[in-house]
């Protein structure tokens, strides 16, 4: 009894201890992990575990047993069957945590009053804890999994377990928990277990429609919620059921105070009364015709209101304003516009797919337009008014969100909303961004496999930090905005990003047949498969990617990197252009396009000049890869001949030649006429003077009629 006595009192001056001298010690982890784990390992009584400390440490640095880490947080916590005593204390501080499984443990005492707002999954299954479960999931609305289990807990549900709307799976069996289920009846479960314990009344009939719903061993009185029971009609001069719920006499007043009813509406002894209901009836009737009457006025005006905005979104391409309270919240990011927007940028009404937010007239308001060139966002009026303004919270854990979209403009495509994501919610995407995650290292970065609980896959680019040298927070945002922004189906589609902790990372839709690059001078089975009439295909869909940056997008866009690693396949081996919209982030072209290094390289690029005219030549060197199923630089080969298309252009257009030229893998499956179309399109895109290099208009014209 002494030695317990003599270690809670220790506690306190511990945690003094741990609060003078936690901001003198110097690790990788943040400070506030750092103070939880310290906490922690106090309540839990000591446990031998690896590099825990009573004070300061590094759990990341010195990789603590259990712990996870993304960069200097602490996204996850796994101790399970690792024979932990003791108690979890009074609050869980950890700021950045998505993950806690403490389960099959012997852990006592109460849960936690305070836990982290950022889990998704909480697990505290088959351990000694008691007591009512707290009230403290109010800001838990990422909780998508929890497991109390095997515990001695006891009491009601907390009414916070009705603020948890993304809890799909809840597992309570196996305790003494007592009460109504009515508190979780409308939370969206896929897998709800409440066996053996102490509930009782019935139960409400949409948990009933829960996939898997396990409740028997509860002392339930009834299976479905009853629906409420019709009014008994009340006979004159009699007393009112004691189960009824009588009104007031205020609020009856032909009711007597002993409960009774002085007579019925026309009975002759009760005139003074009839009048006085005559009256109130009247009275009533009249407010009712009048809030009708004044109902009918106002949807008249609303009618007439919505189409003078249907007129005006017409004429002005979709303007719209909206006040400030209903822009979309953190998670989706809007651009304000700059000075040259306020004032009228001539440019903008030729802008493409382009959403921008403007000054609005009014102080507090805003302009969101959206222009409807080509393939992108699309405002129609006439769309259906059940789709205004849908606003949905983005989660971590949605696929592009998640994910998780929020829709401005009545009509408006929500396909081009990003969701901004953390930097542990990635890292839990990709195993810490694990070696056998990274599908790629390319110029600015390398590129990570990602993949959602829900199974969804992602490609993550983590930018090195060459890609953002020159690039402050600000500019990285407006970069994203402007990416947002190119919506065309042969280009990847961004789907989030994130800037945090000094780390910049971008999120695309994952492709599972990969890059053209491993297509063709990897997989030897993928490129067996790429038959001419698909490689044809695969150069068109890539040429059409380009004239969308260069001949629609306002001011031109100009790719920089294009070539075969930047075009993803899909399921249907159509081209997937990626990294559109990224130049900026290259220090230069003389370091980044280094002909020794990269035969993709117009040769104007030696003297620094880049301009989209030399996109068409990296097109070309394409083309040439589809064409002889060669990489367009290589060492190991002759001298003359390690240049791709500067020892190809003298054979274009000698038949002989550019038949020994085609790759094997065809097996000579192809004609002969749109074999030469093809090598012409070719030789003109990869000649050394840009000035004789076509559009990238007229390759798409041309290549058409190849195909």
């Amino acid at each position: 009894m002494a030695s317990a006595y003599s270690e809670v009192a220790l506690r306190p001056l511990v945690a003094l201890f741990l609060v003078l001298t936690t901001p003198f010690c110097t690790a990788d982890t943040d400070l506030r992990d750092v103070t939880a784990m310290n906490s922690l390992y106090i309540s839990l009584g000591y446990p031998s575990l690896r590099g825990w400390l009573l004070v300061g440490g590094d759990p990341c640095g010195e990789l603590w047993e259990g712990v996870q880490c993304a960069f200097s947080n602490i996204t996850a916590l796994n101790l399970t069957n690792t024979n932990l005593g003791g108690e979890l204390g009074s609050s869980l501080d950890f700021p950045s945590i998505l993950s806690i499984d403490l389960s099959n443990n012997k852990i006592g005492g109460r849960i936690p009053s305070s836990l982290p707002s950022t889990l998704l999954q909480l697990s505290l299954g088959n351990n000694s804890l008691s007591g009512d479960i707290p009230d403290a999931f109010q800001s838990l609305s990422t909780l998508t999994y929890m497991d109390l289990s095997g515990n001695n807990l006891t009491g009601q549900l907390p009414q916070s377990f009705g603020n948890l709307p993304s809890l799909n799976i809840l597992h309570l069996q196996n305790n003494e928990l007592v009460g109504l289920l009515d508190v979780i009846e409308g939370l969206p479960f896929t897998d709800l277990n409440i066996e053996n314990n102490l509930f009782s009344g019935p139960i409400p009939a949409k948990l009933l429609t829960v996939p898997s719903f396990k409740k028997d061993g509860n002392p339930f009185n009834t299976s479905v919620l009853p629906s409420p029971p019709s009014p008994s009609p009340v006979i004159a001069d009699e007393p009112s059921p004691s189960i009824a719920i009588s009104p007031s006499p205020a609020a009856v007043p032909w009711k007597n105070v002993n409960g009774t009813f002085s007579g019925t509406f026309d009975s002759p002894s009760s005139n003074g009364n009839s009048s006085f209901i005559r009256v109130i009836v009247i009275a009533g009737l009249g407010a009712l015709a009048l809030v009708i009457i004044i109902g009918l006025c106002l949807c008249i005006r609303r009618c007439t209101k919505e189409d003078r905005v249907d007129k005006i979104s017409k004429k002005h391409d979709g303007s719209i304003k909206y006040s400030e309270e209903s822009l979309p919240d953190r998670h989706t990011h809007i651009e304000k516009a700059g000075p040259r927007e306020l004032a009228g940028d001539p440019r903008s009404e030729d802008m493409t797919n382009n959403q921008r937010i403007t000054s609005g007239t009014k102080a507090g308001e805003y302009k969101i337009e959206i222009n409807r060139i080509g393939q992108g966002i699309s405002t129609n009026p006439h769309r259906p008014s059940s789709l205004l303004a849908e606003k949905v919270i983005t989660s971590p854990l949605s696929s592009g969100g998640s994910t998780s979209r929020a829709s401005l403009v009545e009509g408006m495509d929500v396909t081009n909303s990003i969701v901004c994501h953390n930097i542990a919610s990635l890292q839990l995407f990709t195993n810490s961004f694990s070696q056998e995650n990274c599908i790629g290292e390319g110029t600015i970065g390398s590129v990570y496999r990602g993949e959602l609980p829900e199974g969804k896959l992602l490609a993550i680019k983590k930018l090195g930090s060459a890609g953002f040298l020159q690039q402050g927070n600000a500019e990285f945002h407006g970069l994203v905005c402007r990416i947002s922004r190119l919506q065309h189906q042969n280009i990847v589609e961004l789907l989030g990003y994130c800037s945090e902790h000094g780390q910049r990372l971008l999120v695309y839709n994952f492709y599972q047949n990969g890059t053209l690059h491993d297509a063709l001078h990897i997989d030897k089975h993928m490129c067996r498969k790429l038959s001419w009439e698909q490689r044809v295909g695969i150069a068109l869909g890539a040429a059409k990617a380009l004239e969308y940056l260069h001949e629609t997008c306002q001011p031109p866009i100009v790719h920089r990197n294009f070539k075969s690693a930047n075009i993803l396949l899909n399921n249907e081996l159509e081209a997937r252009v990626s990294d559109c919209g990224l130049s900026p982030l290259f220090i230069s072209a003389s370091q980044l396009l280094d002909p020794a290094v990269n035969g993709y390289s117009a040769p104007e690029l030696e003297s620094g000049a880049y301009t989209w005219k030399s996109d068409v030549y990296s097109f070309g060197v394409v083309m040439l890869e589809l064409l002889t199923g060669k990489q367009p630089y290589e060492r190991a080969r002759p001298r003359e001949t390690r240049y791709l298309a500067s020892w190809a252009i003298y054979w274009l257009h000698d038949i002989d030649a550019l038949s020994k030229m085609v790759d094997p893998s065809l097996n000579g499956r192809y004609p002969a006429k749109s074999l030469s179309r093809f090598a012409d399109i070719i030789s003109r895109c990869i000649q050394v003077g840009p000035e004789f290099r076509p559009l990238m208009s007229e390759v798409v014209q041309d290549l058409m009629c190849v195909v």
